[in-house]
């Protein structure tokens, strides 16, 4: 069981002089050695700080390891405030500026990682090896003189006169500074707990509520999309509110799965659609195709031809098969010369609002991101500073900001980790982000 602030027995106070514990008394102290600890012991330590990184897992990088189908997405070369939710747009803005793509690219490839661009956009290793990515991580933390200490979870932070002090399962330590880079909830198999949003809230922030993003979603027990498993097409999702008026879109491959839905667009909008169950939400199967445009392609076809030979020719047969039967609830084999107007118009709006009545979502479990967390607002995004605990900084997951898939979260924990480092080392006040 762990404990809370209040719960635990007073500690020692620092050491300080001859008495102190070399082994255990640091300048900062990284909790949570994922992607943006990582990123935030290699800067410290490269600034010549004494920085120990401490993780509950035996093995780092768990995480890392099954990012990307295995490969790890390292980043993305185009990316927008737009592509993240929850935070300010503005301060999102700041913190991406701060570590650009490109320099991204270069830090990689010092640490000997040369990156690749697919057509997507998202950038991998040219090994297509999460493990390459890892494994330069970790060595380059070494070289920085970072102690790395793994199997050490973390069950209670506190002040501790003008430090702090860590209670983990194997000892206690003081240290100066701490970096909170604990992540989120998401993918618990890989050591996320949600531990530091209880750390945090221990030392004077807030939380705002969280919940799994970047997660499949599940239809209904015999949905007609869940026998079409396996199937992916690109489509255009949109989440409805009560009105009808359109609050999220978003644009690509829709995966059909014996569960119900994934692919990168239903991840994308899953976020949303989980913070307004209420709303509704519909595909277009036809990217950049309208109502009005299939309406009069349908009208113009072949008096002779089925209703299905022609949907077959920009979906999956098996998909336009279903739609037809199912969405429109009619004959796929219906010549066009005895659709009525009624019957075409619905065939339409099937195929280019087609209603997804998701259930739930599929849990951290299988959530790639947690959405929520600490506000922006209440860090100095220049340096991931808190404003409320002097000697905190916070970076990566933890934080109220979530993107989309394909590499955007890995660089906020590259941008992010990397300024919580940076300023965690350095004394000296820094510049404002412009």
């Amino acid at each position: 069981m762990t404990r809370d602030a209040s719960d635990h027995p007073h500690p020692s106070p620092l050491p300080k002089g001859e008495g102190a514990d070399p082994d255990n008394a640091h300048d900062i102290a990284i909790i949570g050695a994922g992607a943006a600890g990582m990123m935030a012991a290699i800067t410290a330590g490269r600034a010549g700080a004494s920085v120990v990184a401490l993780d509950g897992a035996k093995k780092l990088g768990a995480k890392i390891l099954v990012s990307g189908g295995g490969r790890c997405n390292v980043t993305h070369d185009a990316l927008h405030a737009e592509d993240f939710a929850g935070g300010n747009r503005n301060r999102i803005n700041k913190v991406l500026r701060s570590f650009t793509v490109e320099q991204t690219v270069a830090f990689f490839d010092d640490l000997g990682v040369t990156l690749k661009r697919e057509n997507t956009g998202k950038l991998f290793p040219t090994t297509d090896r999460a493990r390459t990515v890892l494994n330069a991580l970790i060595g380059a933390m070494r070289d920085a003189d970072v102690d790395i200490r793994t199997d050490h979870r973390v069950s209670y932070v506190a002040r501790n006169g003008s430090g702090f002090i860590i209670t983990t399962n194997q000892c206690d330590l003081h240290t100066k500074r701490i970096v909170l880079a604990t992540g989120g909830l998401s993918l618990p198999k890989t050591g996320s707990d949600g531990a530091g949003y209880r750390f945090a809230r221990a030392l004077g922030h807030t939380v705002t509520d969280t919940h799994p993003a970047l997660v499949p979603l599940v239809l209904p027990d015999g949905h007609w999309l869940t026998s079409l498993s396996g199937i992916a097409h690109d489509a255009v999702l949109t989440l409805h509110g009560p009105t009808g008026r359109i609050v999220h879109r978003q644009a690509g491959a829709m995966l059909c799965t014996h569960f119900g839905l994934s692919g990168p667009a239903v991840m994308d909008i899953s976020r949303h659609w989980i913070a307004q169950p209420d709303h509704t939400l519909r595909a277009n199967l036809l990217p950049g195709v309208g109502f009005d445009d299939l309406d009069q392609d349908l009208r113009a076809a072949s008096a002779h031809a089925t209703i299905v030979s022609i949907l077959r020719q920009r979906l999956p047969e098996r998909l336009a098969t279903g739609v037809i039967q199912y969405g429109a609830d009619m004959a796929p084999t219906i010549p066009m010369s005895r659709l009525t107007r009624e019957e075409r118009r619905r065939v339409v709006h099937a195929v280019t609002a087609l209603p997804l009545p998701i259930e739930r979502d599929r849990g951290y479990l299988f959530a790639e991101v947690t959405a929520g967390g600490v506000p922006l607002e209440e860090l100095d995004i220049a340096t991931m500073a808190s404003r409320v605990c002097p000697g905190l900084y916070l970076c990566g997951e933890i934080l109220n900001v979530d993107g989309r898939i394909g590499g955007y979260n890995f660089q906020w924990a590259w941008c992010t980790g990397r300024l919580a480092g940076m300023a965690a080392a350095d004394d000296t006040p820094r510049e404002p982000l412009h």
